[in-house]
């Protein structure tokens, strides 16, 4: 049977379309067929998604592949890529391993976002990163009543509230003051952005929590919710939204075991000076 890795790129940039080009010639060097597009015909689907590009390429390519169990390994042409497994210097060894099957799988967490509307409509969403409840009037703050498992927390106006998994953590999350949560930790995170209220902190529920947000009737203007700030579902004064946790996983092909704690001080350039692993010299 033909093997079939799907590449996804950033269209719009030269080097990693290039990149992309010399990747495909290499699957094929291997006997691995690159393809472009995803088929319906089951035996036409691929083993893996290769993404070159930054998160954003990344997110995308999840979008297109979910639903399907395909596993997902980035090289990051962007600027942080914190979701990529390796940087463009690493691309030929990433071409290698997929070849020798030399990868491992783990899954990431996501949310389901579900936005109920006085109307009676009902928009569904979800993110692998976080899900953004935000202002449209620039203006002023949007109105909010936050809730946890059915029963109400605070009352606040602010910019936003960031609902985020652990992947999202170090997004926009964490932008916002949140804390890194390691990837194997299953939670759910809330983080208010500029909010005008004594209790207005960034809480960490479980993973089985229902998070619920109002668009309290006081606002003069409506709300959007963004999922990956990537889709947007209308929430309009009065509206009630709930996130959960997702029912579908994002797979991700991981090529190393390196502790994510490694991971954070490679992609946040983190001072470690002094660090001595806990030995101390007699």
């Amino acid at each position: 049977m033909t093997r079939r890795v799907l590449i996804i790129t950033h269209e719009w940039r030269e080097q990693a379309v290039t990149a992309a080009r010399q990747v495909a010639e290499h699957l094929r060097s291997l006997g691995i067929e690159p393809v472009y597009t995803l088929e319906d015909d089951p035996a036409r689907q691929p083993e893996l998604v290769l993404v070159m590009g930054g998160d954003g390429t990344l997110l995308r390519a999840a979008e297109m592949v979910r639903g399907r169990d395909i596993p997902l390994i980035g090289v990051n042409l962007g600027h942080v890529g914190f979701l990529a497994e390796a940087d463009p210097d690493g691309v030929g060894e990433v071409v290698q391993r997929i070849a020798d099957r030399d990868y491992s799988v783990e899954e990431r967490m996501t949310i389901d976002v579900e936005v109920q509307t006085p109307s009676g409509e009902c928009h569904e969403g979800w993110a692998i990163n976080e899900a953004t409840i935000e202002k449209v009037d620039r203006s002023g703050v949007i109105e909010l009543a936050l809730g946890v498992d059915g029963r109400g927390l605070s009352t606040f106006g602010c910019d936003a509230i960031v609902i985020a998994t652990p992947t999202g953590s170090t997004a926009y999350a964490f932008s916002g003051g949140g804390p890194v949560v390691w990837p194997d930790v299953e939670a759910l995170l809330v983080v208010p952005i500029a909010a005008h209220a004594l209790f207005a902190r960034p809480l960490v529920a479980g993973p089985s929590s229902v998070l619920s947000v109002e668009v309290l009737e006081r606002n003069l203007s409506h709300g959007d919710v963004w999922c990956d700030g990537r889709r947007s579902l209308p929430a309009p004064v009065g509206s009630h939204i709930d996130v959960r946790r997702g029912r579908e996983p994002v797979r991700l092909a991981r090529l190393e075991h390196t502790p994510f704690s490694g991971r954070l001080v490679a992609k946040f350039n983190l001072p470690v000076t002094g660090w001595r692993g806990g030995r101390r010299d007699p």
